[in-house]
């Protein structure tokens, strides 16, 4: 009864083990970013997930498929320029599977085989172009390695999504060149910067003395302008004054009779005969002037 019992229990054992076995074979969980490629004895069934996947163990096969972006690295690669410059290249391609079942079906190893064809591709599309473009057409020669590289691995159910150059090592003469260009470079660029700098400062300078010569212009045509005023309001003034005095003294030579005059050349005469001349003229209207006095006198002796 106890070699019963323990063979009975092996026997349980053997069966627990190849039901745990089976359902480990049999039962796969995918995720949202794979597929499972089945293949039945040997033929494709098509893409299963994401989810709970049933297989039948020895029957069915699955192969995942990754849906996710991935990026791959090309070493450096060394490629002869269309002026036959040796330059060493390395590059980053990031490609998606679109279709996991061409991926699996089309090719063994499609990684492998792109990685390969863009080694192959970089060569031919740096060998049509000139050393100088390729140092200064990176965006150029990353379109035309993804365009290339996106007609070999369509077929496979793979799109190439970009193709980014990381490192371009030109030759050690180039570099040498590169550099002394660069030094060169940099002084003119110092040199027009210092020039620019000296011109502005001159036209700074001239536009302040422009400013300077207009205010000193505008300031003495002001002045000038000031004093042209004071001079006319004097002007006035003194003519004012002028013809008031000319009215007073019109004023008063009305109320002025012929002994009045008479009486003022008399004066005039002293002052005359004061003086040390030995010369004196005497105007016509004095003589008339005389007479007037003397008759008037002579009248009222």
């Amino acid at each position: 009864m106890e070699v019963l019992g323990g063979s009975l229990i092996c026997i349980i054992g053997a069966l627990v083990l190849i039901v745990f076995v089976f359902l480990a074979n049999a039962i796969r969980i995918v995720p949202e970013y794979q597929r499972l490629v089945v293949f039945r004895l040997g033929r494709c069934v098509g893409a299963k997930g994401p989810g709970i996947i049933i297989l039948i163990p020895i029957v069915d096969r699955g192969i995942k498929a990754d849906l996710r972006e991935q990026v791959r690295e090309i070493p450096q690669q060394t490629s002869i320029t269309k002026d036959n410059a040796p330059i060493s290249i390395d590059f980053l391609w990031y490609f998606k599977v679109m279709e996991p079942t061409q991926s699996v079906l089309q090719v063994g190893n499609f990684e492998t085989a792109a990685a390969g064809i863009a080694a192959t591709t970089l060569r031919a599309v740096i060998g049509g172009i000139m050393l100088d473009d390729v140092l200064s057409q990176r965006e150029h020669i990353n379109n035309q390695l993804r365009t290339r590289l996106d007609e070999v691995t369509e077929r496979w159910g793979v799109k190439v999504t970009n193709v980014e150059i990381r490192e371009i090592v030109p030759p050690r003469d180039v570099q040498e060149a590169m550099n002394r260009q660069m030094t060169a470079e940099r002084v003119r660029r110092a040199l027009v910067t210092e020039s620019m700098g000296d011109q502005q400062a001159a036209i700074n300078r001239a536009e302040g003395t422009k400013q300077a010569a207009i205010l000193s212009a505008q300031g003495e045509r002001e002045s000038n302008i000031l004093r042209a005023e004071g001079e006319k309001q004097a002007q006035a003034l003194r003519a004012e004054g002028f013809a008031v005095a000319l009215e007073a003294i019109y004023n008063a030579a009305k109320t002025v009779d012929q002994k009045t005059m008479t009486l003022q050349y008399f004066e005039t005469l002293k002052n005359i005969g004061n003086s040390p001349s030995t010369k004196y003229i005497f105007p016509m209207e004095f003589t008339s002037m005389l007479d007037n006095f003397l008759g008037k006198t002579s009248s009222k002796g």
